[in-house]
C-alpha cells in the first residue's frame, strides 16, 4: 500500500521537474513571445481638483523624442491645459517604453543646474522642481506600479521591487513578459511665475502633482 508520504514526495518531484524544465526553457529560449510594445491611449480629460480643464492637444514637438540620455521609445503623449482663477497650468504626459528613467540628466541639460532639486513624498515617490525662463516646473516618471522616480537608480530599484513578485516571475519564466517593466509615464508640469514667487509657484505645482499622481497611479498599472 502506497503511503501518503510517498505520494507527496512524488508530487513534489513532479513540481521540481516542472520548475527545472521551465527555468531551462527560459535560459535556452529567453525571447518573449510578443516583443511588440503596448500602445497607450491618453484620455481626453483627466479630473484635477480645484482646476478647470480648458483644452487638450499634442505635446511640445521639441520634446516628443526622448533626449539621448533618456533611453527609450516614445509611444504617445498628450498635453492638458488647466486654469484656476488667474493661474494657468500646463501638463505634458509622455508614455515611454524600454526607458532607463533618467530624468535627472534631462533636467540638468534643460536648466543648467548641476544638482536639480529632488524631493520625495510618502505614498507618491520622487519628483523634481526647478525654475527656467520665468516658469516653474515639476517633472517625474510615474512607474507602472504607482511610485514616481527621477533618477535611473530610483527607476531601477522601483522596477526590481515589483519584478520579484511571483506572478511576474512566472510570466517571465514562461516567456510571457520581461522580468522588469521598463515603461514610464513622464509627467512634465509647468506654470508661469507672473507675480508669484518661485516658492509659491512650486508649492502650487506640488499640490497639483499629488492629485495628478493619485489619479494616474490608479489608471496606469503593470498588467
Amino acid at each position: 500500500m502506497i503511503s501518503w508520504a510517498k505520494i507527496r514526495i512524488f508530487l513534489l518531484g513532479i513540481q521540481l521537474l516542472s520548475v527545472i524544465f521551465v527555468l531551462g526553457k527560459s535560459i535556452l529560449y529567453p525571447t518573449v513571445k510578443d516583443s511588440t510594445v503596448n500602445s497607450f491611449v491618453f484620455p481626453t480629460a483627466v479630473p484635477l481638483p480645484q482646476w478647470q480643464l480648458m483644452e487638450t492637444g499634442p505635446v511640445n514637438s521639441r520634446l516628443v523624442k526622448p533626449p539621448a540620455y533618456l533611453s527609450g521609445q516614445y509611444i504617445s503623449g498628450k498635453r492638458y491645459y488647466y486654469i484656476q482663477n488667474d493661474l494657468s497650468l500646463d501638463i505634458e504626459m509622455r508614455y515611454l517604453a524600454n526607458t532607463n528613467g533618467d530624468l535627472k540628466s534631462f533636467i540638468k541639460s534643460y536648466t543648467g543646474q548641476l544638482l536639480p532639486v529632488l524631493k520625495e513624498q510618502e505614498g507618491v515617490g520622487f519628483y523634481s522642481l526647478f525654475i527656467r525662463q520665468n516658469r516653474a516646473y515639476l517633472s517625474a516618471c510615474i512607474n507602472s506600479h504607482g511610485y514616481s522616480t527621477v533618477t535611473t537608480d530610483q527607476f531601477r530599484r522601483n522596477g526590481l521591487r515589483y519584478a520579484l513578485r511571483l506572478d511576474r516571475i512566472m510570466s517571465w519564466l514562461t516567456s510571457q513578459a520581461e522580468i522588469m517593466d521598463k515603461s514610464c509615464l513622464w509627467a512634465h508640469l509647468s506654470m508661469p511665475l507672473n507675480q508669484d514667487s518661485p516658492e509659491s509657484a512650486s508649492q502650487t505645482l506640488e499640490t497639483a502633482w499629488f492629485n495628478w499622481h493619485q489619479w494616474w497611479s490608479q489608471h496606469f498599472l503593470d498588467p
